[in-house]
């Protein structure tokens, strides 16, 4: 049996056992599982890996995705240039196990995006700085697009909630959120911005998926904007996760 699976904590609000069960009974493959393994501490996962000996691959979410890289044997350039790795391959030569990660947001984001993208829209405002929002900044610099980066305090080169004036959010013809705000089971939360600014010209993208329509969505909806779920990205990035544990050049 192939055992594949999810790291994080907590994981009640994840659908990737859902998508991948669902996907191996609709594939027939019959010899793949998927589980969840919530861990309280990323220093659990060395044990994780004793007690499951048949795991050929791990996706990785919230609050790890940094955090995972000190246990890695090596990650892919586009991950180490990001600083987050959500994917993790198992490669086992001679009983020697070695662990790879790799960054399927990228894909996930790029997928969402793409179809959205024109000359048109030159600035981007990036709600959270987790190992999510550095995968969308990395997307968004590919796409040439100017960022603002947003967390609950001021650091060098991000701004606070506080800071994002009426003319900031008129500015940003995208306004993505990274946090995990108005995730099940809270989904009434929402980012602390000012949504009268939002109008039709705004494109609002949520990372978040459970559920579907997010409260933040739901208020750019109401002033039209343009609004892109997180579910697109979430079928995206787990069928990239799956080539790359199966392929046998990565």
């Amino acid at each position: 049996m192939r055992k594949f699976g999810l790291i994080g904590y907590p994981l009640g609000h994840s659908f990737s056992k859902k998508y991948f069960t669902e996907k191996f009974s609709r594939e027939n493959l019959s010899d793949c599982s998927y589980e969840n393994f919530p861990l309280t501490d990323i220093a659990l996962f060395t044990a994780l890996l004793k007690d499951e000996p048949d795991l050929c691959g791990l996706n990785v979410t919230i609050p790890y995705k940094s955090e995972i890289i000190p246990y890695l044997d090596s990650i892919s350039t586009e991950a180490l240039e990001i600083g987050a790795v959500n994917v993790i391959k198992f490669r086992r030569i001679n009983e020697h196990l070695t662990l790879q990660g790799f960054n399927s947001d990228v894909t996930g984001i790029f997928d969402s995006l793409s179809p959205y993208i024109s000359p048109s829209l030159k600035n981007a405002l990036v709600l959270g700085t987790g190992g999510s929002s550095k995968a969308v900044c990395y997307v968004l610099k590919k796409l040439n697009i100017n960022i603002i980066q947003v967390s609950r305090k001021r650091k060098e080169g991000i701004i606070s909630y506080c800071d994002i004036t009426s003319s900031v959010i008129e500015e940003a013809g995208l306004i993505v959120n990274t946090t995990p705000l108005g995730m099940f089971p809270s989904t009434e939360a929402f980012p602390d911005i000012d949504y009268n600014c939002l109008s039709d010209k705004h494109i609002l993208f949520d990372l978040v998926y459970n559920p579907e329509v997010t409260s933040f969505l739901r208020k750019g909806s109401e002033r039209g904007s343009i609004v892109l779920t997180g579910l697109k990205m979430l079928h995206s990035q787990a069928e990239k996760a799956w080539d790359i544990w199966n392929s046998e050049t990565l």
